[in-house]
């Protein structure tokens, strides 16, 4: 994808409608109880005897933050109580101890993430006896492009404790920005300075970590385009290796925190088009390159050019660079991809820890794929990747004709492609330079549950 950008506003506005990220297709409300702890055992030990088994990679969810931000729809428990990490460690061992014995020990771990919640509310010793454990239950590759990467709040980590975090062996981190204005952070809950988000990432870089990503959020009460670009200007000049620029979508009803926002301090439709209009047209002329679905990269750094190389990943991580891996989440709410299936742990701490304490693996959904959820997921993939559907070799792998299998789907196209979002070729179909940023909207086409009348999958909103 590497064609400009172009943005319409008019046509982002008639776009936006809800509709899933695809961290995974199927989505996760398609996730069904019937699927449980030996549906998970089955899927392992076939991932297992593949002939070419893959690689692993690790996701760990940390619940905890010590304060509410008021936008957030993570899941998320919120206390000042440091004891409650100890506790929740102690189950957390009991899950890497059980997952990992179902695990060929010759499968290595090329990929490890810390994600929350808040990671950094366990302290620098503690993640280090979590990555401990996980070295010693699993096998670590020893490749430079393995991946040891945590999500930090500058607000409650030190510049000392980066270099501890480099010592156990992390050598990427994302820190959580939103926007520097005071206004927005006041009505957000997240009262965060320059000086101390700036101090994180020069330690993180001077630590000898190789990557750094900000997030910032768009559309949030109290913003304007002044103070926007004032934030924007201020994350260029510290110029990360990556940023991702998300859409807030207002759920009040979905997300209790949410209620503490003040609807009508919310940015217009059209002011709100206005800021991702300013962050496309400031992180552009920096340098950045446009990966897909809210994140930039500058054109050096592993996402831009594993997307050049056709090698970039979608899954609940977001993109990462490791496409040939198995995903095993751990702790509360993480989600596991193996082999052709999805598993979730339980959202709610006490359904956890009860398995865990019964010394039952913590499953509380799943499914297992079919051929043509398999199909569509690699159409899918590919789309919210490379921008395009390379229509060969989907026939080939599985021995289908695309245009007649998917005659519904092109057939839904037809608007966008009247639009100038997407073109529909003999051997391709390409999202264009004014579809980049519509890459949901095309995805949704090849979408078989949305069609489907009890379909109800997790939606955000576009813009």
């Amino acid at each position: 994808m590497s064609s400009p950008l172009q943005f319409d506003a008019s046509l982002l506005q008639r776009y936006d409608r809800p509709g899933p990220r695809y961290t995974s297709y199927p989505t996760a409300p398609q996730f069904s109880a019937e699927f449980g702890e030996e549906a998970l055992r089955e899927a392992i030990l076939a991932s297992n005897g593949d002939p070419i088994p893959r690689r692993l990679s690790l996701y760990v969810h940390v619940p905890f933050c010590m304060s509410p931000c008021f936008y957030c729809g993570c899941n998320r428990i919120i206390t000042r109580d440091l004891a409650r990490g100890e506790t929740y460690l102690v189950r957390l061992y009991r899950e890497i101890a059980m997952t990992a014995a179902m695990f060929d020990r010759d499968r290595e771990v090329i990929q490890l993430h810390f994600g929350g919640g808040t990671p950094n509310f366990l302290s620098p010793a503690q993640l280090g006896e979590v990555v401990d454990s996980l070295r010693s239950h699993f096998h670590f590759s020893d490749s430079p492009k393995r991946d040891l990467s945590i999500e930090l709040d500058p607000r409650f980590v030190k510049p000392a404790d980066i270099a501890e975090l480099a010592a156990i062996g992390f050598n990427r981190a994302s820190l959580g920005v939103q926007d520097f204005d005071p206004a927005v952070q006041q009505a957000v809950n997240r009262i965060q300075s320059v000086e101390e988000t700036v101090a994180i990432i020069d330690a993180c870089r001077q630590s000898g970590m190789r990557s750094v990503n900000v997030d910032l959020i768009y559309g949030l009460p109290k913003q304007s385009l002044e103070g926007f670009a004032e934030t924007l200007d201020t994350v260029i000049t510290v110029r990360p290796d990556r940023l991702a620029v998300y859409s807030y979508a207002h759920l009040p009803d979905l997300f209790k925190a949410q209620g503490q926002i003040n609807a009508e301090d919310l940015p217009s439709p059209e002011v709100k088009l206005g800021l991702l209009q300013l962050a496309i047209e400031k992180l552009t002329d920096a340098g950045y390159s446009y990966v897909g679905m809210d994140h930039f990269a500058l054109p050096e750094d592993d996402l831009a050019t594993a997307q050049d190389r056709g090698g970039l990943h979608r899954n609940f991580m977001g993109y990462t660079t490791h496409s040939d891996t198995d995903l095993i989440g751990l702790g509360v709410s993480a989600i596991s991809h193996i082999g052709d299936s999805f598993s979730q742990n339980p959202r709610d701490l006490p359904s956890w820890q009860i398995a865990l304490d019964e010394g039952r693996l913590p499953v509380f959904r799943g499914m297992r794929l079919s051929e043509d959820d398999q199909l569509r997921a690699d159409v899918i993939q590919r789309l919210m990747c490379q921008g395009e559907i390379p229509i060969d070799p989907l026939e080939r792998r599985y021995l289908i004709d695309f245009h007649d299998y998917f005659a519904d789907a092109i057939a839904q196209l037809e608007p966008l492609v009247a639009d100038g979002l997407v073109k529909v070729e003999p051997s391709r179909i390409t999202a264009t330079s004014r579809g980049r940023l519509l890459l949901r909207n095309i995805a949704m086409c090849f979408d078989h549950y949305l069609t489907q009348p009890t379909a109800s999958p997790r939606f955000s909103r576009a813009i």
